[in-house]
């Protein structure tokens, strides 16, 4: 793995979760672009600003004054912003300078997560957004959280592709021996930037994060299906049910109990990334215990991985260049989504065609 994951500038990224932003102002590191997000008042639609004011750097985000209506007054001499990035006041003077302006950036509010983009505005087409509609929809409930890790994230790519280090790494939680021991199926959608990994396990132990909260005892199938949209967003269809019980031949599965593990893979800047987690479950919805167990389990098992990848990147700045890797087939997945990784950062660098 080269030593630096290089940023794909021109994709759609999650900034925040949607009850993040509201009428505080909230700081987010966006590919290295510091960023201040908030909500105007009237329609509640979020923006994105630079979070440098142009006069002396002051992060627009620390204004203590906060809001003036939907323009942000800078907390140190009170230059004054509205929702585009223009400057509509300075201090002492009634001409405003014509480079007094900070970039605003597209967002889009979509399935309770804030996306924004970083690249050339004239390139961010919403509809490439890629879908999560369990984090809103009704029957489902979401336990989420976000842990910034200081590594380059595409360890966290690799982290979450290769789930057969659950056996190991999160043993007594969601781990158990057959996730290591039976083989995956990798598929890859070069053009459209979507990696799938599948382990489908026909009988194995039911880990403590599911018997304690499903409340089944003995030995289940367990099926884990990933889908990896390059470059942020991560799905993981996981599927549980005792031994036995398979989904109906029209592959509907009422005896099964379906959970929805969104990751939300942002590079901050070089060397650190926003880990946004999401559990959804679609069973024992209205059971506060469920979701309290969840919440606190899957964030120890978040943790876990937080503590691996935080101490992986501090070995891996000690190695000698020109270490080399040893992959095997678990690794496939997470290869190929380097191989997605890399073009989206190419073809992001390249010029644009000028239009005649």
């Amino acid at each position: 793995m080269p030593h630096m994951t290089a940023f794909a500038r021109n994709q759609w990224y999650v900034a925040a979760y949607a009850h993040e932003v509201g009428r505080e102002l909230l700081g987010r590191t966006i590919l290295g672009e510091p960023l201040v997000f908030y909500r105007t008042e009237e329609d509640g639609t979020p923006v994105a600003l630079h979070d440098r004011c142009v006069h002396r750097r002051f992060p627009l985000s620390e204004s203590p004054t906060r809001l003036d209506g939907d323009r942000i007054v800078c907390g140190y001499h009170g230059f004054t912003y509205d929702t585009t990035g223009t400057c509509v006041y300075v201090p002492g003077q009634k001409r405003i300078p014509r480079t007094a302006r900070v970039a605003s950036y597209p967002v889009v509010e979509q399935d309770a997560l804030i996306w924004v983009w970083i690249g050339d505005p004239a390139l961010a087409d919403p509809q490439a957004i890629p879908r999560a509609r369990h984090l809103d929809s009704p029957g489902w409930v979401t336990v989420r959280g976000m842990e910034p890790i200081d590594c380059d994230y595409g360890l966290l790519v690799d982290n979450l592709l290769d789930l057969s280090h659950e056996t190991y790494l999160h043993g007594g939680y969601i781990g158990t021996p057959e996730v290591a021991e039976t083989p995956i199926t990798t598929e890859v959608d070069e053009g459209a930037g979507i990696v799938r990994v599948s382990r489908h396990m026909d009988d194995a132990e039911c880990p403590p994060f599911y018997a304690r909260s499903t409340g089944i005892e003995g030995r289940i199938t367990r099926w884990q299906d990933i889908e990896y949209h390059a470059p942020c967003l991560y799905l993981l269809h996981s599927r549980i049910a005792p031994v036995g019980v398979l989904p109906e031949p029209d592959g509907s599965d009422p005896n099964g109990f379906h959970t929805e593990i969104t990751y939300a893979i942002t590079p901050s800047a070089d060397g650190k990334v926003y880990d946004f987690w999401m559990v959804s479950r679609d069973w024992a919805t209205d059971d506060e215990e469920v979701t309290e167990f969840l919440r606190g389990n899957n964030h120890t098992v978040v943790m876990q991985d937080v503590d691996a990848l935080n101490l992986l990147q501090k070995t891996l700045d000690a190695e000698p260049a020109g270490y080399q890797e040893l992959s095997i087939n678990i690794d496939t997945g997470g290869l190929a989504a380097r191989r997605i990784l890399a073009r989206l950062v190419e073809e992001g660098q390249k010029p644009m065609e000028k239009v005649q």
